[in-house]
C-alpha cells in the first residue's frame, strides 16, 4: 500500500514539474518577425533639363536629358524620354527659365513651326532670314538652333580676269540661327524632281543685315560658317576685322598668269656664195 502511495505521489510530483515547464515555455516573449525591404516605388524617364537653361534659349541635343520621377508623381504636360521626342524638342525655345534637372513640360516650350514662334524668338527690332542650304554647307545635323554663324557668298564673276573668275566673301557675321530644317515653312515646295523640300536655315537679323542677304542669295551660293561657343559663352570678345573677299588665284597660284614661258629659238640660213648652208640658231 506504501508503495503504491509513493508511486503515485512521484506521478503527481512529475506532472507538476512538466504543467510548470509547459507554462513558463509558453510566457517566453516570441521573437519579432523580420522586417522585409519594401519595393522601391516604379518610376518613368521624362525629359529635363540638362543644365540651367535661361528663358528664351533654343534647346540644342546637349541642353536634354533623361530624368527618373516617381509614376505617381509625373507632373502633367511631360514627355517620355525616348529617341523621337528627344529629337522634335530640339530648336524649341524655353519660356521661362529652367534649372538643371527640371522637367520640360509642354507648356514652357515653343516649338519650330507653332504659331507665334518667331515673334517669340526674336529680340526686339530684329527680323528673321530664311535662306536656303544643302547638306554640305551646314544644315544636315551639324548647325543647331541657338549657334552663331557667319554668312560666306560664293560666286563666279564671268567678266573677271582667269584667275579672278571665282570669289568668295562674308556678307553677314555673327548672327544667331533661330530654326533649320523645311520643316518651318508650311508646305514647303518639293526639290527637283519630287524630291524632299530643300533645307533652310533661319537667322535672326537686322533689317540691313535681311537685305544684304536676299542680295547675296541672287548672287551665288551661301554657305554657314559656325563660331566657337566658348567665345559666345564669354571667353573674350572676337576681334571684328571685315574680312576681304578672297579670290580663286589668291587660293591656287596655278590660276596666275605668272607661268614659265618657253623660249622662241629662231633659225636663220646663211648662203655664202656657194651650195653650202650653215643654220645658226638663236
Amino acid at each position: 500500500m506504501i508503495f503504491r502511495l509513493v508511486i503515485f505521489g512521484v506521478l503527481v510530483v512529475g506532472l507538476i514539474a512538466v504543467s510548470i515547464f509547459g507554462v513558463s515555455i509558453l510566457e517566453q516573449p516570441k521573437p519579432a518577425p523580420v522586417a522585409t525591404a519594401a519595393a522601391p516605388p516604379p518610376t518613368e524617364q521624362i525629359l529635363v533639363a540638362a543644365d540651367p537653361l535661361a528663358a528664351g534659349s533654343l534647346l540644342q541635343p546637349t541642353d536634354i536629358t533623361g530624368g527618373p520621377v516617381a509614376s505617381t508623381a509625373v507632373p502633367v504636360g511631360a514627355t517620355p524620354d525616348t529617341p523621337e521626342n528627344r529629337s522634335a524638342l530640339v530648336g524649341s525655345m524655353v519660356r521661362t527659365s529652367l534649372g538643371a534637372g527640371t522637367p520640360i513640360l509642354d507648356n514652357e516650350v515653343i516649338h519650330p513651326g507653332d504659331h507665334g514662334f518667331l515673334a517669340a524668338v526674336l529680340a526686339p527690332g530684329m527680323r528673321a532670314v530664311t535662306v536656303a542650304v544643302d547638306n554640305v554647307t551646314g544644315a544636315n545635323g551639324l548647325i543647331w538652333p541657338g549657334d552663331n554663324v557667319d554668312v560666306l557668298l560664293t560666286q563666279s564673276i564671268s567678266d573677271a580676269p582667269e584667275d579672278k573668275s571665282i570669289a568668295a566673301e562674308v556678307v553677314l557675321s555673327d548672327v544667331r540661327v533661330i530654326a533649320t530644317g523645311a520643316e518651318l515653312i508650311k508646305n514647303a515646295a518639293a526639290g527637283p524632281g519630287g524630291g524632299p523640300p530643300a533645307q533652310t536655315v533661319t537667322l535672326e537679323v537686322t533689317p540691313d543685315e535681311a537685305s544684304r542677304c536676299l542680295v547675296a542669295t541672287n548672287l551665288g551660293r551661301l554657305s554657314l560658317i559656325v563660331h566657337s561657343a566658348q567665345t559666345l559663352a564669354g571667353g573674350g570678345p572676337e576681334i571684328n576685322v571685315t574680312p576681304q573677299p578672297v579670290w580663286a588665284g589668291d587660293v591656287s597660284p596655278a590660276l596666275t598668269n605668272d607661268r614659265p614661258v618657253p623660249p622662241v629659238v629662231s633659225t636663220v640660213k646663211v648662203f655664202q656664195g656657194s651650195p653650202s648652208e650653215t643654220d645658226y640658231s638663236f
